[in-house]
């Protein structure tokens, strides 16, 4: 079924409009969109049906008409959507001294290819697999490898650091 948020939509009047307009508006839309014509569909009738038990009673209409005004009054909080550039949040600057090819597209456009590979690898692993980072790909593998090897170097340093429990003496 379609998502009715606003009857006044719906039925494509305004919401001032007087209530031998919204029902001239529903019966010609009713007509248009009826399931028995070729161009209806019941999802599009039901929203009018809904749209129109609302909008033709006095008591109902007006209380829609406040909580519309009401939601107006106080503003609607929204979350924010979960998307790649959330995971990794970008600087506002380029961190450190650029090196390698500069970037002249994308969210990273101005920054080095090096300067990338300090904030975001797995960006660089994404412009590795696409067309437009081909010419790119011998620099973005050298710095990946290099990633890499710290990583791994990093990772065995902590491990050699930390005390193994389970051993026996």
């Amino acid at each position: 079924m379609l998502a009715v948020t606003d009857p006044y939509k719906v039925l494509q009047v305004d919401p001032d409009a007087e209530p031998e307009v919204i029902r001239a508006a529903y019966r010609a839309l009713a007509l248009k969109y009826h399931p028995d014509v070729s161009t209806g569909s019941q999802d599009r009738m039901a929203a009018l049906n809904y749209a129109w038990g609302i909008l033709r009673d006095a008591g109902a209409r007006a209380a829609f008409d406040q909580a519309r005004a009401d939601a107006k009054r106080k503003p609607e909080v929204r979350q924010p959507e979960v998307s790649y550039e959330m995971r990794a949040p970008m600087p506002a600057a380029p961190p450190g001294k650029p090196f390698g090819s500069v970037l002249d597209f994308g969210r990273y456009a101005g920054w080095s290819l090096g300067q990338i590979a300090a904030c975001d690898p797995e960006y660089l692993e994404w412009l590795a697999r696409t067309p437009v980072g081909r010419t790119f790909h011998r620099e973005i593998n050298g710095l990946l490898a290099t990633h890499a090897a710290a990583t791994s170097a990093a990772a065995t340093a902590t491990a050699e650091r930390r005390p193994d429990r389970f051993r026996r003496n």
